[in-house]
């Protein structure tokens, strides 16, 4: 996976450049610290994911949809401070496809760089938190020419599906694999998104359709 970083701040640069040399099949291609440098930055190196803080210094979110026309297959992934619900819905009407926070944890910048180069959309908790304390449902949103195809669920998805429907809580799936509880939360929120479900009880429904799990192992945690 071709990322391109468009960002300012040589904290944030560094930051994520440490981060993505711990992946094996990510490449970045390089860095840029304006508007204009990231175009010519995409014209020299084709790139299959932008990462971008568009709140940056010398950068706005009209830049999105300018990269989006002319290089189409850039999945745009947004990295930014905590900012408004109606900020959110701009960002993801304007193109970015997933969203997280700066101060998300690496696990789950991490997860979203692999679920957003594989074109599905990712949203770290906060992001949800934040649109969903403004009644806004990012189901609604009108993304006018993008698309909305269907979203597959990755490895780590389908194993939190699997312990959520066997019981566990998210403390102990937190526990059982070695990541945070805040990761945990975040895997549990997308995966309800993507299965258009709205508790645990549809994810366990879920699993037991699909056979990811044998319905004798068809147990609730107490967690909703």
């Amino acid at each position: 996976m071709r990322v391109a970083i468009a960002d300012n701040n040589d904290l944030s640069l560094l930051g994520l450049q440490t981060v993505l040399q711990t992946e094996k099949n990510v490449e970045v291609v390089g860095e840029a610290r304006s508007n204009d440098q990231l175009m010519d930055l995409l014209d020299k190196f084709p790139s299959d994911l932008l990462i971008i803080d568009y709140t940056a210094h010398q950068f706005d979110i009209d830049v999105i949809p300018k990269v989006l026309t002319k290089y189409p297959q850039i999945n745009v992934l947004a990295i930014t401070p905590e900012q408004s619900a109606q900020t959110l819905v701009h960002a993801l009407r304007s193109g970015v496809k997933s969203y997280i926070k700066k101060d998300c944890d690496i696990a789950e910048i991490l997860s979203a760089v692999r679920e957003t180069g594989r074109g599905s959309k990712f949203f770290c908790g906060q992001i949800l938190e934040t649109i969903r304390r403004a009644e806004i449902n990012v189901e609604d949103i009108d993304f006018q020419e993008f698309t909305c195809e269907p979203i597959s669920l990755s490895e780590r998805e389908c194993e939190i599906i699997v312990l959520i429907a066997e019981g566990y809580t998210n403390t102990q799936i937190a526990e059982k694999l070695f990541i945070s509880n805040h990761t945990v939360n975040t895997h549990r929120k997308n995966i309800l998104a993507k299965l258009g479900v709205k508790n645990t009880a549809g994810i366990v429904m879920y699993a037991v359709k699909t056979e990811l799990v044998k319905p004798n192992k068809f147990l609730f945690s107490s967690e909703s």
